[in-house]
């Protein structure tokens, strides 16, 4: 039996699916050239640290941790040992947290939980798999340079230790990119019955390619449709991924319908899924489908709650899809920042923040929020519905992949911390050799004036005082500071491979001040900026 601790992780894990939102951009719809991965409301250790890679002896072994997402350990320890694997003779460095990222070669990975049938859920006191999905992609990083062979890779992990949930225990789906590919892996389940000695895979997976003209989201749904078997260059699966369903009678090889995985592993379509899928789509592209009217201007009211209320088909929405327009890192922000301002999912637009205005009319009062606290919601009736943004203590990155750099300086591992709406970013280089102590200093049960999420999140709360005017000032203070990045960025890259071209170690050395000062400057930037909103909003003023 798996020990305490570990039980008492996956029960902690199981009181809420967290809405991680992955968007994925190929290099010819982007608007630079780049590959672009990004992961909304990452895990609960937002703590930011670089992992460097190490030489290892012949015969070593690996272990496999359960416990990566446990704020509450000391930086180098992982979690409990659950077992090991074959170690390799090098590692390379990577970005570790909750859900590690990228590495030093522009290979990154984005993460969400997807749904699965119950039947394909595990008993953690029993079941004998081993393999979390945040493991895999350590594992993964330290491991290789293309998107296509960590792929391959996760799911023959998966195959062979058996996947085992970390999250609410559901399903997963990763995007792996590297500067030419993306690709999905949708995982699942196989019940806790499985035994590594059958010779069966311990997990269900499909992983496919992306096109280099298209874009897509993943939003707590498996993504993936049917599966050309005939086509090893877009498709790779476990040998089980059709098989295990027929098994089980949930597919009839001799009927009309196709194999379709996502309807046959995933239950009832939800709305808390369709809500961002539909954004994305109908943002990106307006064309490609008759999507559902769902802005104000069309005169609909709010709906119920996402978790009673089922939607549109599934069908409706493409795996990938040619956007209409190229996207931005910029733009990538601004979905990840997304309240659905306009739409029937915006909160700030619920009847009960309506005041009169004194002149016989109504106005919004200066109170709404676009994320009204539990109490808040239930004290004015307002529905629950998950924004993409969402204040958690959590994180979230892009990773900007630059195929015409050197990889210490092509690759571009964009972070905020806690909540996207009101976070600043900052860019870490792939050549970044230690993040600063205030992104890798983080407790939750204590609060710190030295931790940058603790700032963001002071500020984060402070808004509450007035929202609709103090969140004015945050953007006053926030906005320049990006906007000099993105002015600065070609300068910056040119300074580091002027550096890179006589000396490699100088241009990391460079790298690494730039980032870490950067990050600095957010610790800086959000102290004084909590100070102000004190001053200019307590008590009523």
């Amino acid at each position: 039996m798996k020990n305490l601790t570990l039980i008492l992780a996956i029960l902690l894990a199981s009181t809420e699916l967290y809405p991680c939102t992955i968007i994925a951009v190929g290099k010819k719809v982007s608007a630079d050239g780049s590959v672009i991965i990004s992961h909304t409301d990452c895990g609960a250790d937002n703590r930011i640290r670089v992992v460097h890679g190490r030489s290892y002896k012949n015969g070593e072994m690996a272990p496999v941790y359960f416990g990566i997402q446990d704020i509450h350990r000391p930086l180098d320890d992982y979690g409990d040992v659950l077992g090991h694997i074959p170690q390799v003779e090098k590692t390379y460095t990577y970005f570790h947290s909750a859900y590690p990222h990228m590495n030093e070669h522009q290979l990154a990975i984005a993460e969400s939980t997807t749904s699965q049938r119950k039947e394909l859920k595990v008993d953690i006191a029993v079941c004998k798999q081993i393999m979390t999905v945040e493991q895999a992609q350590a594992f993964a990083l330290q491991r290789y340079t293309s998107a296509r062979e960590a792929t391959a890779f996760i799911g023959q992990l998966m195959s062979q230790y058996g996947f085992l949930p970390s999250c609410v225990g559901e399903s997963e789906t990763l995007v792996v990119g590297d500067t030419e590919e993306i690709w999905i892996i949708d995982i699942f389940s196989v019940g806790s019955g499985w035994d590594p000695e059958s010779g069966e895979p311990g997990a269900i997976w499909v992983a496919q390619r992306v096109p280099d003209d298209h874009a897509l989201v993943v939003a707590n749904w498996s993504i993936i449709k049917e599966v050309d078997e005939n086509d090893p260059e877009n498709f790779i699966f476990s040998p089980n991924y059709k098989q295990f369903a027929i098994d089980k009678g949930w597919f009839n090889p001799e009927g009309s319908k196709p194999f379709i995985l996502q309807e046959v592993y995933a239950p009832m379509f939800r709305e808390w899924a369709a809500n961002r899928m539909w954004l994305f789509y109908s943002t990106y592209a307006p064309g490609y489908a008759e999507w559902p009217e769902r802005k104000l201007e069309d005169g609909h009211m709010m709906g119920y709650n996402q978790y009673i209320q089922y939607v549109e088909p599934l069908s409706i929405y493409p795996t990938s899809v040619k956007p209409e327009r190229k996207i931005s890192i910029q733009d990538v922000m601004a979905f990840q920042r997304s309240t659905f301002e306009g739409t029937i999912y915006d909160k700030t637009e619920d009847y009960d923040w309506y005041v009169p205005d004194g002149e016989g009319g109504i106005k919004k009062s200066p109170l709404a929020t676009p994320f009204p606290s539990k109490d808040m919601r239930e004290l004015l009736d307002i529905n629950n519905r998950r924004n993409v943004a969402r204040p958690q203590g959590f994180y979230g990155m892009i990773a900007q992949l630059r195929g015409w750099l050197p990889d210490p300086i092509g690759g571009i591992y964009w972070v905020f911390l806690d909540n996207a709406y009101t976070s600043p970013y900052v860019p870490i280089y792939a050549g970044t050799q230690e993040t600063a102590d205030c992104y890798k200093n983080f407790d939750p049960t204590t609060y710190s004036n030295k931790s940058a999420c603790w700032a963001i999140d002071f500020v984060d709360n402070l808004l509450y005082l007035k929202w609709q005017d103090a969140v004015q000032d945050l953007w006053k203070v926030r906005d320049p500071y990006e906007k000099q990045l993105f002015s600065e960025r070609d300068h910056v890259d040119q300074e580091a491979l002027a550096l890179y071209k006589k000396n490699p170690d100088k241009a990391l050395e460079y790298l690494t001040a730039y980032s870490k000062g950067k990050m600095e400057t957010v610790l800086d930037m959000y102290n004084g900026l909590h100070d102000t909103l004190i001053v200019k909003y307590s008590n009523s003023r």
